[in-house]
Parts: C-alpha cells; structure tokens; sequence
C-alpha cells in the first residue's frame, strides 16, 4: 500500500510594509481648497467670457424648448384653421345645397351673414330669409299639422320658401330705401309702440300670455317679435315719405279743419275711406282701446283727446288719418275720421326689382 503524498502549503510572497504607501481620504479643509482652486477667476478682463461661456452653456436646453414651444404654436394654428374651414364648409352645404333651417343653422346666419341673394347692390342676408320662412312652417306645422314630407307638403314648402325669399328681398329694399332718405326706427320707438299694444291688451293680458302666444303661433321670442315690428314700421315710415300725393292731400285737410271747416263736410268731400264718407267719416259703431276693427294707432290717438278735439295726421301705415272725438262715455266713444290712403310699398321696390332682377344664391 502506497504512502498518501504530502501535501505542502503554498507560500505566500513577503510584503514590505515600508514600500506600501496607504491613500488616506482628503480632510474638509482640502476639499474646500480644492474645489476654491478650481473657480475661475473673474475680473473686469475676464466677465464678458465668462458670460459667454455660462450663456453657451445654458443654450443647450433653452432652444430644445423654443423648438417645442414653437411646435406647438404651429400646430395650434393648424388645428385652428382646420376647425373654422371645416366649419364653414359645413355651413355652406347646410345653407346653400340642403337648405337647413335648423335652429342652430339660424343661430350661425344672425352672427355670419350668410347672403340669400343681392338685387341692386343691395345683399339679401340668409338671416332675413330664414326668419320669414321658419314663423311660416312653425305656424304650418303647429296650426295647420302641415307635413313637409309628404308630396302636397312639399309642394306647400316650396310656395313658403318662394313666399320668404320675396318678403326677405322687399324688406331688404325698404332699408335701402330708408337709407336713401334719411329714415331709420330706432329701439326706443318699437318699445313705444309695444307699449301701447299692451295698454291696448292688443298683446294677450300679461308677459306670460304674449310670449306664449308667441312660440306656439310664429316660434318667436319676444325680440323676434320686435325685429318684425320694426320692419313693419320701417315700411311705414318710407311709404308715409315718398308718398308726398297722399301727406299733400293729408296736410290741406288738416290746414282746412283747423282754419274752421267742418269736420264731416270735408270727410265727404275727401275721405278716401268708402264705408264712412257718406256719413261724414263716423265710424259705425263705439270704439274701445283694444276694439280689434280698428288701428291700434288711431285708438291711441282717440283716447287722448276730449269730446270735440281734433287730431293731428296719423299714419297707421296704410293710410293717413285724422280723427275727432264726438263724445265718450267711460271706456268708450265715438269719433270720426277722414281717411288718406297710402301707396303700397311696391310702388317704390318695383321700379328696382325691374331695374335689376335680384340674383339668387339658393334655389327657391
């Protein structure tokens, strides 16, 4: 049996502690004078570099961000341009191929004036259109149960559409007729003139009954309400005007009746109204604020005068009055009038319907 080997330790190699030197950590003292040495030394010389060299520095991170920022102005721009184009794109097909009349479509014409047509240099705005047209099929469609889908009612749709279009291009004219001569309604006007339909009751007994009425006949709001008054009294104002035969004829009778002439006399000789000349211009029956047969301006004009007085030229809008009270009894009374008739609005929009024909931008 053999002899296991011996088995001899390495030997590990002699280390001379005096050839080995030992790093030893830096003291807070050496730290501080190290990190002093290595600041720059700035002078008068010197600071323009050393600005330089900071704002270099710095440049590295400032226009990345500028970059950024403009990016995103670029795009907001984009987008912005994008949505209003696609907006008005949509509109126009809207108006112009399908002939919406939406609510919201309405909505954009009173802020956007869309054109309807033009005649005479004159725009015809889709607004103006849109307002005659949607009261007609409101009053269709909830007074009369009127189906714009089926044949008939499309037909009947047509007719509004045809119907709105002349209405928007009259009154379109009368403006720039007023504007010609020098006539315009102010607001202050029109709240007078409702006024005095409510004191009449001409207007239902309260706010809540008027704007009732309002919605459920025409699907108007009491400021669509005075858009139309104000037109109506526009037209008025400007027929009154360039009808100088009828204010002629209007102011002689006046000039005679306060130089002494008697009332019912001159009404038979002139009065133009031929239910009433015969009998002097009476009227046939008593008269009461809210009496629906008559004016609510010449029943204005009555119940401020005494028995026995005479009024001043009235214009109702189709024709021009003046009334005398004859005798009254509470809420009541009796008068007579000599009466003026005036020319119909299309005796002065004709000669420039016929002078340019109105281009149309929408097929009605």
């Amino acid at each position: 049996m053999k002899k296991p080997k011996k088995i001899t330790k390495p030997k590990l190699p002699k280390i001379d502690l005096g050839k080995v030197s030992i790093k030893r950590g830096k003291s807070v003292e050496e730290k501080v004078k190290d990190a002093i040495s290595t600041v720059p030394h700035i002078t008068n010389d010197t600071v323009a570099d050393h600005r330089e060299d900071v704002l270099s520095s710095a440049r590295k991170y400032i226009y990345p961000l500028q970059h950024s920022k403009h990016s995103v102005v670029r795009i907001s721009i984009t987008l912005l341009v994008s949505v209003i184009v696609a907006f008005f794109v949509f509109c126009g097909l809207d108006l112009y191929k399908f002939q919406g009349t939406s609510g919201f479509i309405y909505g954009v014409t009173e802020i956007i004036p869309f054109p309807a047509a033009k005649t005479g240099g004159t725009w015809i705005s889709y607004q103006s259109y849109l307002f005659e047209l949607r009261r007609n099929m409101h009053y269709y469609q909830t007074q009369q149960q009127a189906n714009f889908s089926t044949k008939s009612g499309k037909a009947q749709l047509a007719r509004l559409k045809s119907q709105a279009m002349d209405e928007a291009i009259q009154n379109g004219l009368i403006k720039k007729l007023a504007k010609q001569n020098d006539i315009s309604i102010s607001s202050q006007a029109v709240n007078q003139q409702v006024q005095v339909l409510r004191s009449e009751n001409r207007l239902g007994s309260s706010d809540g009954v008027f704007k009732e009425v309002l919605s459920q006949y025409y699907g108007w709001s009491e400021q669509d309400f005075k858009q139309e008054l104000q037109q109506e009294m526009l037209q008025q104002a400007v027929v009154a005007k360039l009808d100088t035969a009828a204010q002629q004829q209007a102011s002689s009778a006046l000039k005679q009746l306060k130089a002494g002439a008697d009332f019912a006399t001159l009404a038979t000789q002139v009065s133009e109204d031929a239910s009433t000349k015969a009998g002097g211009g009476q009227y046939a029956s008593s008269i009461t604020p809210n009496d629906p047969q008559i004016s609510p301006y010449i029943t204005n004009a009555l119940f401020q005068l005494k028995p026995g007085q005479i009024s001043g030229i009235i214009n109702t809008g189709f024709t021009l009055e003046i009334v005398k009270v004859l005798d009254r009894s509470g809420d009541s009374l009796h008068a007579s009038h000599i009466q003026f008739n005036l020319n119909n609005s299309s005796t002065y929009t004709n000669p420039l319907l016929k002078k340019q024909s109105p281009h149309k931008y929408i097929k009605v």
